[in-house]
């Protein structure tokens, strides 16, 4: 199935009935005074968050959602029936503007999640409504409110734990493979991962965690550039940043140390805050480099300007994988815990 991350959508909100113009007619009553009843209310539109959606694909076929209007009021104080509210089901981690004003009116994150985005209209009053001491005969009715209709943009965020950036042909996608039962693309050629992909790392019993790999990111993405600042939003949300680099120095024309500094440029570029997330070093291929200094990794890193963990692994022959993923899952036990002591 292709990924569909952004939709544009269109709800419209039912109409309220109107009220209802009548008298009581009947045999020997030769007065039976207004009994017009009030019209029912129109449907609204909600968005309800899925957990079995992970695609906004559904919205490329469908983009209009039109909820029922409110019957009209009848006589003998017949109220009209209301419409029933139309569910847009979404998937988790959807975000939700208003086209008109590019304001953000709602992150539907949690299972079950609901959202109103057009509200129904309000019913109309029958003329029994207005029957008074001084008024015993009105033809006085109102009519329904429409509802409310906007343009929607909806964007999704993946929500993983971990995300993988790197330089296209660094290696994320047989990183994620190695480590999941998540199948990317492979190739030797850039730019085989056009869309992100999750994988489930289980590392125990009772402990796994979410990891999503994106599109490669390329020198001036921040400008429009490649695929990969289009999907960045998706590494948003999580906690921990690998980042990838290809040491293997297969390609005379790629420096590991120029590598990394061009991911950092560009993360800083698309988000500030997302620069600042805590970040790893991954160097991967490592089964490909000749003359390889084993524990000097971190210092020639540091040397390079890095400061921060650093990790040596091959996704082709798992080599160094489990560490890795090992020494994840114990960070975002820490994490949790540190979280849950700050609530308390």
């Amino acid at each position: 199935m292709k990924f569909v991350d952004e939709a544009i959508i269109r709800v419209e909100a039912g109409k309220g009935g109107d009220g209802c113009l009548s008298f009581h007619r009947e045999k020997y009553i030769e007065f039976g005074g207004p009994d017009g009843g009030d019209g029912g209310d129109g449907g609204s539109v909600y968005l309800v968050v899925d957990p079995q959606l992970n695609t906004l694909i559904d919205f490329r076929y469908k983009r209009i959602f039109k909820a029922g209007n409110g019957q009209p009021g009848m006589g003998r104080d017949r109220i009209g029936k209301s419409a029933e509210d139309l569910i847009v089901r979404v998937p988790s981690g959807t975000l939700v503007y208003d086209t008109a004003t590019d304001e953000l009116i709602g992150d539907l994150v949690e299972p079950d999640a609901r959202l109103l985005v057009a509200k129904g209209g309000w019913h109309g009053l029958g003329n029994a409504r207005f029957k008074s001491s001084t008024n015993r005969a009105p033809r006085r009715t109102t009519k329904g409110t429409p509802g409310e209709q906007r343009e929607l943009r909806l964007e999704m965020k993946l929500l993983a734990d971990v995300g993988l950036v790197g330089l296209p042909n660094a290696g994320k996608s047989t990183l994620i493979r190695q480590v999941s039962a998540a199948r990317p693309k492979v190739a030797d050629y850039p730019f085989t991962t056009l869309y992100p992909v999750l994988g489930v790392v289980s590392t125990g019993p009772d402990r796994s965690f979410v990891i999503a790999d994106i599109p490669g990111i390329i020198e001036g993405a921040a400008e429009g550039a490649g695929l990969g600042l289009q999907f960045l939003r998706h590494v948003e949300r999580t906690k921990l940043l690998l980042h990838v680099v290809d040491v293997s120095c297969m390609d005379p024309e790629r420096d590991p140390v120029q590598d990394m500094h061009t991911i950092e440029d560009e993360l800083s570029a698309h988000n500030p805050e997302l620069a600042a997330r805590e970040r790893w070093l991954v160097l991967n291929k490592i089964d490909l480099v000749v003359d390889r200094p084993d524990d000097d990794w971190t210092a020639l890193c540091g040397e390079a300007g890095w400061d921060g963990p650093v990790y040596a692994v091959s996704g082709a022959t798992g080599e160094g994988c489990e560490t890795l993923m090992l020494a994840v899952q114990a960070h975002l036990l820490a994490m949790a815990e540190s979280d849950g002591e700050t609530d308390e």
